[in-house]
């Protein structure tokens, strides 16, 4: 039998030799001594492991390849952390995390502070300040004017919950929500903040969060990816902090779990569509010649992620059909359009992206994140501000009602935040009908709604000029700790073993349930 299924050399099998591959000649040295006697008996002990797991997963063990894939109700084969339990009953199964990128407002939004409209102008007290590490751009100023909000607010729903004119459908939803007015950070800047938010570090290289929860939760639908990742396109009128696929990265874990972007225009995802000339039966038999190939690789090398590679190609022959139907909006009713809005029917807006996660919810996608950039306003606020509400505004609203309607949002934990705030005073020129705000780690206004979660409450609370937090804190750490805990997972328990250390998505910094949040 020939090695490659789709060879035409007769000869092939016999003139195929690893080492006469074209390679660097110290790759093939590397390649030696895994021949010598040591490395023969450890992959030997490696083998004879597997064989005994096969044993007691009987049917699971069957290949992804050939007729696995070919077949719906195909046993599926479970990656070792897909074994592990939750530690705990679960209140949520997925994450939809709506991510705020650049620090919205929290003066102007969700945070009302009355007694601001009598302060304009003047400096914020030092006692108030106190030692508050300044940004570069404020560094210089001689003074930090009060610069109250240039909106309204009024109360909303049973509870009465102050939201700015700016968040019309969001003032709607406010009994659905627990309102967060006390999350803060230790990061000042853009980048360390976001990268401690999204996976507990400020120093990227770290797992973030939807690769935690695939290495610890598995999938709940073998044709899509566990963890997803949705852009929205920019508006160049905003200021548009970059974002990088560090955020969706899998760091020291197995690149399997890694965030698998959707692009807004084209091909969802590159390549996705089989070339011209090549049916799907000629690809699923390249596949199956690749995975015999990387299955050589694996056994004489010994490598994880050659495990992985096998993963991710049969993942990508499978969306090939999967991903289509999740974009295919055609049989949406009008109902949903009512809802999300015109703007949701066009691909790369924040709507859109908010009908395709709640698409992905119903797929079994277990970590959807939804990026939102703009939100970094140093100056402009009341040209910018409202724009960017108007994009999001109605899509959060859209999403959890949407999810509400369906019987979803019991098992869906909905999150809504950016990496920090914005502080009181005005950067830059100050004037009744315009300011700037700059970077606030203090204090800063997220939300959670869903699975697990307390819903129609304001945790904790800032002083009069939103600068501190006075009442219940919540640490990024803490935030991230609660999110797990809803879906049963205790955070101190999802570890991997890397270079000899027991790695947390938490870092360094104990973390701690927030339990006032937790239904």
């Amino acid at each position: 039998m020939k090695q490659h299924p789709l060879c035409t050399d007769t000869e092939c099998e016999d003139s195929l030799d690893v080492m006469n591959l074209p390679v660097p000649e110290k790759h093939k040295q590397e390649w030696a001594t895994l021949a010598t006697r040591r490395q023969f008996l450890g992959r030997s002990g490696k083998v004879l492991g597997w064989a005994a797991l096969a044993s007691l997963l009987g049917d699971y063990t069957l290949p992804r390849g050939a007729h696995a894939a070919n077949t719906s109700d195909a046993p599926k084969l479970p990656a070792p952390q897909d074994l592990k339990l939750p530690n705990f009953a679960p209140k949520s199964k997925r994450v939809i995390y709506l991510f705020m990128s650049g620090g919205p407002s929290q003066i102007d939004l969700l945070d009302y502070k009355p007694n601001l409209a009598a302060q304009y102008n003047k400096d914020i007290p030092d006692s108030v300040r106190g030692s508050q590490q300044l940004t570069g751009m404020t560094a210089g100023q001689a003074r930090f004017p009060i610069a109250p909000p240039h909106w309204t607010f009024k109360r909303y729903g049973k509870t009465g919950t102050w939201v700015s004119d700016l968040l019309p459908y969001t003032a709607r939803m406010v009994d659905d929500l627990a309102i967060i007015k006390s999350t803060s950070t230790d990061a000042i800047n853009h980048e360390p903040a976001i990268m401690l938010m999204n996976t507990g570090n400020m120093n990227s290289g770290k797992p973030c969060l939807g690769s935690w929860l695939s290495y610890g939760l598995g999938s709940m639908n073998d044709n899509l990816p566990r963890f997803m990742v949705l852009q929205t396109k920019v508006n160049d009128k905003e200021n548009n902090q970059p974002v990088s696929s560090r955020l969706w990265s899998s760091g020291f874990l197995s690149s399997e779990h890694a965030g698998v972007g959707l692009r807004s225009s084209g091909d969802p995802v590159l390549y996705l569509s089989d070339p011209n000339g090549v049916d799907r039966e000629v690809r699923r038999k390249m596949l199956d010649a690749v995975e015999r190939i990387n299955h050589q690789t694996l056994a004489e090398l010994g490598d994880p992620e050659t495990n992985a590679r096998i993963a991710q190609y049969e993942m990508a022959y499978r969306m090939q059909t999967s991903v289509p139907e999740l974009t295919d909006l055609s049989k949406e009713p009008q109902s949903t359009w009512d809802l999300y809005g015109p703007e949701a029917k066009e691909p790369g807006t924040f709507a859109y992206n908010c009908l395709l996660a709640r698409r992905m919810a119903e797929r079994g996608v277990r970590f959807t994140q939804v990026y939102k950039r703009g939100w970094d306003m140093h100056d402009n606020v009341t040209g910018i501000l409202p724009m960017i509400c108007r994009e999001t505004d109605r899509g959060c609203y859209a999403l959890v009602t949407d999810l509400k309607r369906r019987g979803l949002l019991d098992d869906t934990l909905v999150i809504w935040a950016g990496e920090f705030g914005r502080t009181v005073y005005s950067q830059g020129g100050l004037t009744p009908e315009n300011y700037g705000r700059d970077h606030h780690p203090r204090c800063y206004t997220t939300w959670m709604t869903g699975g697990g979660v307390r819903t129609g409450i304001t945790y904790g609370e800032t002083d009069d000029y939103s600068y501190n937090v006075v009442k219940d804190p919540v640490p990024v750490r803490d935030f991230n700790a609660t999110l797990l805990h809803c879906l049963g997972i205790d955070h101190n328990k999802l570890t991997y073993k890397f270079q000899g250390l027991d790695q947390k998505l938490t870092g360094t910094t104990p973390a701690s349930v927030v339990s006032g949040l937790l239904a």
